[in-house]
């Protein structure tokens, strides 16, 4: 299959999930929206879990994707870091899966997965990597955290001071994730980091 039907019938599968539960969802209406047949989507995906599992796979790529953009904005690194946190505390605020991926927390409505690999017999790469570990909590904090040291660090940063760019970078997503639980005021996520990050060594 091409990758812009799996991408169209995981489009169906996010549509449907923003109308009804999960468990509510039947592939037969998935393939339908997406114009294939059931057969075709079991093929892809092998199981409906193997779609829920492809989703949340996709949504957390473009969850860092949106953390990669972020991070190389045409700014300073204290501007580029308020970006991150207003993006991690937008996009769990208006991606449920994201969400539930960031937090830990479940609702009903959503899949129940578990986020350790199952067994793949599929012959699809895509398919294979969904089927492969899905990232806890933990795991986000640190692929960002890393990326956004990776980004900010420069070739001159010596291990004292990576070491200080990594915990400051850490502190700005755990901020921006309790942001998630607990919105902000006045300001937002981009005020309460930019004034933690002046108290910061530039």
């Amino acid at each position: 299959m091409m990758p812009a039907a799996r991408e169209s019938l995981l489009d169906a599968a996010c549509a449907a999930l923003a109308r009804r539960p999960w468990a509510a969802v039947r592939m037969v209406d998935v393939a339908a929206a997406a114009g294939v047949s059931r057969q075709t989507l079991y093929n892809e995906f092998g199981s409906k879990e193997g779609l829920a599992r492809a989703l949340v796979r996709r949504e957390a790529d473009a969850y860092l994707a949106g953390v990669d953009r972020a991070l190389t904005a045409p700014a300073d690194s204290r501007e580029r870091l308020a970006a991150t946190a207003e993006w991690i505390a937008a996009a769990a605020g208006e991606n449920a899966l994201v969400r539930a991926l960031v937090t830990g927390c479940w609702s009903e409505r959503l899949p129940a997965l578990t986020l350790a690999a199952v067994p793949s017999a599929t012959a699809v790469p895509a398919q294979r990597r969904a089927d492969g570990p899905l990232p806890s909590p933990g795991d986000l904090v640190v692929l960002v955290r890393d990326r956004a040291v990776a980004v900010l660090a420069g070739p001159d940063g010596g291990t004292a001071e990576a070491a200080e760019l990594a915990r400051c970078c850490e502190l700005v997503v755990r901020l921006a994730l309790s942001c998630v639980a607990a919105p902000p005021g006045e300001g937002g996520v981009a005020g309460l980091v930019r004034g933690v990050l002046r108290r910061q060594p530039a």
